[in-house]
């Protein structure tokens, strides 16, 4: 393995200014976290775009969030087949053992992973459909829910409706994890569906009796 470059400046400075302002003015809340443990209110499940910023969406403090991210925001069905799940094994440790009280998708607007599933379903992402493809393979969650959108003529509406049908098929993926249905059945749990807007700041919540998103 050859010999690790060092951190780019920009970052050097912003880790010290980091600590010696916010750091040191708080220590002593640093040091509780440490200490204590984590004890989040919320599991957030977001998308790893840069641009979804969900602690300052909802002005969360270090601690209340237990924040996994990944492409398109999506939960895959529950499979115990013995192989690798990085986002299964967060809701699980979130659920059995963090005891998070609510659990939140969020999705959000130009999401680059559901414009790739938009294309693959149309044929223009040949590369997509390789099965050496781990995006393409992975949008395969979201894909069954191109029906639903395919008669869209408007394809900015059509990628925005797809947006929202992945955080609605994360949910029902969701409630196929047994323990996490019976949290939910209990009231121990409850499941929340959101979309936010980056350009205009918009926040929508999935209304269930709507089988909609409404705004917040």
């Amino acid at each position: 393995m050859k010999e690790a470059k060092p951190l780019p400046g920009y970052l050097v400075q912003r880790y010290q200014g980091w600590r010696a302002t916010t750091f040191s003015a708080n220590r002593a809340w640093y040091q509780k976290l440490a200490t204590d443990g984590q004890h989040p209110r919320a599991m957030v499940i977001s998308c790893c775009d840069s641009r979804v910023h969900v602690t300052s969406i909802f002005g969360a403090d270090q601690g209340e969030f237990f924040i996994h991210r990944n492409i398109a925001n999506l939960v895959p069905p529950y499979q115990p087949d013995g192989l690798q799940h990085g986002t299964s094994a967060a809701v699980e440790y979130a659920v059995n053992v963090l005891k998070v009280a609510h659990l939140i998708v969020l999705g959000h607007s130009n999401c680059g992973g559901v414009q790739g599933c938009l294309s693959m379903c149309k044929g223009h992402a040949p590369e997509l459909e390789e099965k050496t493809s781990f995006v393409g393979r992975w949008m395969d969650i979201l894909r069954p829910k191109y029906e639903l959108v395919a008669e869209i003529e408007d394809e900015a509406a059509q990628v925005r409706a797809l947006e929202k049908h992945a955080v609605m098929i994360s949910l029902e993926n969701l409630m196929t994890f047994p323990w996490l249905e019976e949290k939910v059945q209990s009231g121990d749990l409850t499941l929340h569906g959101m979309w936010t807007d980056i350009g205009a700041g918009g926040l929508e919540y999935f209304s269930p009796a709507d089988n909609g998103f409404q705004p917040v």
